[in-house]
């Protein structure tokens, strides 16, 4: 459930297609600029192509969202600071509250409902992680309604497929308190359908393709099991972003989770390259550390535990709080791991602790907490994590 928890209501809408008008052609390139850079993990230069169609067009919920997503992206790579909590809850309500205002002014079309469904979904993912079960219930009601108008206005549209995907599968997945309320829905969860949806996307969408591919990789490396279908998407999607060392990392666990040594090998000797052609030391370590943590995570998965603690110490001797939060509470969380697959929990549960008592655990504090619950088994999936 927990884990769930940290995936569910990831509802990163793409901009959906204009129908011909001339007026918004430039904006629709804009955004896929945008999108493109968000995912080669350029956020700085993102926000400011979202900042300028903000600027052109103030009355669009399409710019509000997208600057809510330059902040997502901030905190889904380890910036969990107060600051930018707030900072993305002030842009998702911004968010609602002008789509709404254009609903209730009689003028809305697709988009608008496109952009209130994925706002409202956003939101009700920060109350699930709240455990605030009703409220999120509600946000939940509203954006699939709002998602399911936005497809009635435009039959045509694909990237919807997106977020009533996520909705499907894991409403499906889900347990106890949500479980029971998902009960009261009038659309019920329902995992293949979530992920036909999510596929579909993946192959048809024009804005968020990439988006349900990096959904599909998630699924398919650490609830599903399918571990060939994540070799293909994250292979796909770190060749188009060679920027980006997380899809490069996700290639490689898949790698090692299909027993491909030889090819593991192959991705981390290439993070290992893509550190030496970094144009500055600090973007050089980033590769160097997320190539560590690949080769840690391999060797805890071949049973390797103290070498996997050397490189996780590695890492840790050059930590980068400023850039590179992920990289301290993760390490940290991993060496845990170490400790539970070698049935030290006592020297374990110190490591989870210590990740549940950081200041900016950078979203490490969801695993811990499971793993406080429940040790970490060997071929746990989120091993990998």
């Amino acid at each position: 459930m927990k884990l769930l928890l940290t995936l569910f209501f990831i509802l990163l809408q793409g901009f959906p297609e204009a129908s011909g008008a001339a007026a918004f052609e430039k904006v629709d390139q804009d955004i896929l600029r945008g999108i493109e850079l968000l995912y080669d993990g350029e956020t700085d230069e993102a926000e400011d192509v979202f900042r300028s169609v903000l600027a052109k067009k103030p009355q669009d919920p399409a710019g509000y969202f997208y600057m809510a997503m330059v902040t997502w992206s901030r905190l889904a790579t380890g910036f969990w600071s107060r600051e930018m909590v707030q900072q993305y809850i002030e842009r998702i309500d911004r968010t609602i509250s002008v789509a709404r205002a254009v609903v209730q002014d009689g003028n809305p079309d697709s988009f608008t409902y496109f952009f209130l469904g994925g706002a409202l979904g956003f939101k009700g993912r920060f109350y699930l992680m709240e455990r605030k079960w009703l409220s999120s219930f509600n946000l939940a009601s509203d954006a699939v309604e709002a998602l399911k108008t936005c497809s009635s206005m435009d039959p045509s549209n694909k990237d919807v497929l997106l977020g009533l995907g996520i909705f499907d599968y894991y409403t499906a997945k889900l347990s106890g308190v949500m479980k029971f309320l998902t009960f009261l829905l009038v659309h019920r969860g329902d995992r293949e359908e979530g992920l036909r949806k999510l596929n579909q996307a993946a192959q048809e969408a024009t804005y968020s393709s990439f988006e349900a591919k990096s959904v599909l990789v998630h699924i398919y490396l650490y609830l599903e099991d399918d571990r060939h279908k994540a070799l293909l998407l994250a292979r796909e999607l770190a060749t188009r972003f060679q920027r980006s060392r997380f899809f490069k990392y996700l290639e490689g666990v898949a790698c090692v989770r299909l027993d491909r040594d030889d090819e593991y090998r192959e991705v981390a000797a290439a993070m290992r390259a893509s550190a030496e052609r970094a144009d500055s030391g600090m973007k050089a370590a980033l590769w160097i550390r997320q190539s560590l943590y690949l080769d840690a995570t391999h060797d805890l998965f071949r049973g390797n535990h103290k070498e996997a603690r050397r490189k996780l110490d590695a890492i840790l001797s050059m930590q980068d709080p400023v850039n590179d939060p992920l990289m301290i509470a993760y390490p940290l969380l991993k060496k845990g791991v170490s400790y539970d697959l070698e049935g030290a929990r006592k020297t374990a549960l110190g490591y989870y602790e210590q990740v549940m008592n950081m200041e900016n655990g950078a979203g490490a504090q969801f695993l811990a907490e499971k793993f406080i619950k429940k040790p970490a088994l060997k071929n746990d999936p989120f091993i990998g994590y």
